[in-house]
């Protein structure tokens, strides 16, 4: 008997797609890889746009004053003349001072990390007499306390190199500003006569505007606080560790501890553990004051950022931009969170963005428009029933 043997041949066959898997394929796909051309664009002209991006910044916050002065009849060239006077003498200030405070702290870097190898050293000794073995190359392997210092010097020298290009910003601030006045007209045309997208785009500029200027002038205090706290203890260069503060209190919960790492280490070298525990108290003071009593009585709740949200925006900005990005890291992500939080479509993705207290704002303000019920939280009793 002749057994026949044929091949058994493994065929593959595709399955089927069908359209709604390459539609969603698409729509998750395609903006992804716009949004990976637009940060890699972004980086490549990081040069080009950081100073546009900080006349924005300046435009926006200068926005306000000048409305407010047209309001009062003054004449709107004089008006725009006054602003843009005051925008340059805090762009000169703020390089003079980041000129002489960085080179300074530069020049006395070598001394200071000389001093700092030494204490910590002592540190090691007193350890090693008490029976605790710690090894000093290990240390600064792991934990590097120079580096922190370094940090804030390279980020105001990054900041001082973009304010080298302040006849730039300045003139593309007098443009956005020029253009301020006339934009919701134009507006108005192109949008004719749907008022709700009118009225949905000035309420995300008016919340951008206050949260800016809000948010800096709770800045300017804790400088000035943080400033007038140093001096007074006696710790080298307090308007730099000032500026520092001023600038990283736009980075809410982390840059207050970023700013405060470099000059606690300053005040340890320099004047020993007791100066430690006083600038690290006034660091502790001040930001508990202007952000966790002054800022949300100011702003309202509602306009906080998660802490993880917070963090990834300073990676990540920082990244893309360098210190100016990590400046304006919060303000851009705050931008987006207000103008999702104007569209029922996209609120949810702002309640997402924001921070604990700004979703407990949002459930006490929807438990308070619906109606209220019986305590005890149990469906309310149905009225009698007629005739029955």
């Amino acid at each position: 008997m002749i057994i026949r043997t044929e091949p058994i041949i493994n065929e593959t066959r595709s399955l089927p797609v069908s359209d709604d898997s390459k539609r969603s394929a698409g729509l998750f796909l395609i903006p992804l890889a716009a949004f990976v051309v637009i940060v890699a664009g972004m980086r490549a002209a990081q040069p080009l746009v950081t100073p546009f991006l900080l006349a924005a910044f300046l435009g926006v916050i200068s926005a306000p004053p000048l409305f407010w002065l047209q309001r009062k009849r003054v004449p709107s060239a004089l008006a725009l003349l006054l602003v843009v006077a005051g925008v340059i003498i805090i762009i000169v200030a703020l390089g003079a001072l980041l000129g002489t405070s960085v080179e300074g702290f530069y020049e006395a870097l070598p001394h200071y990390q000389a001093r700092l190898d030494e204490q910590v050293a002592v540190l090691l000794r007193w350890l090693e007499n008490r029976g605790v073995h710690v090894s000093e190359q290990r240390v600064f392997e792991y934990l590097d306390p120079r580096a922190a210092m370094n940090f804030a010097a390279g980020m105001l020298r990054g900041f001082g190199g973009v304010l080298t290009n302040a006849f730039l910003i300045v003139l593309t601030v007098i443009f956005i500003l020029l253009e301020a006045a006339s934009f919701p007209a134009k507006l108005r045309a192109i949008l004719g006569g749907s008022g709700n997208s009118l009225a949905r785009f000035e309420k995300v500029t008016e919340n951008v505007q206050h949260y800016m200027a809000l948010k800096t002038l709770t800045s300017l205090l804790t400088g000035v606080t943080i400033t007038i706290a140093l001096t007074i203890i006696g710790v080298d260069f307090p308007l730099l560790w000032g500026l520092v503060a001023f600038i990283l209190n736009f980075v809410p919960n982390i840059g207050s501890i970023i700013a405060a790492v470099p000059a606690v280490l300053l005040a340890f070298i320099q004047l020993g553990l007791g100066a430690v525990l006083w600038t690290g108290a006034a660091y502790l003071v001040v930001n508990m004051l202007v952000g966790q009593v002054l800022e949300p009585r100011l702003m309202g709740r509602g306009l906080g950022l998660s802490t993880l949200v917070v963090f990834i925006s300073l990676v990540f900005w920082g990244w893309v931009l360098g210190p100016v990005g990590m400046f304006l890291s919060v303000p851009l992500t705050m931008t987006v969170k207000i103008a999702l939080d104007s569209d029922e479509r996209t609120r949810w993705l702002a309640i997402l963005l924001g921070s604990e207290a700004s979703v407990k704002s949002v459930l006490a303000a929807s438990s308070a428009s619906s109606p209220a019920g019986p305590p005890g939280g149990e469906p309310p009793t149905p009225p009698p029933v007629a005739g029955g």
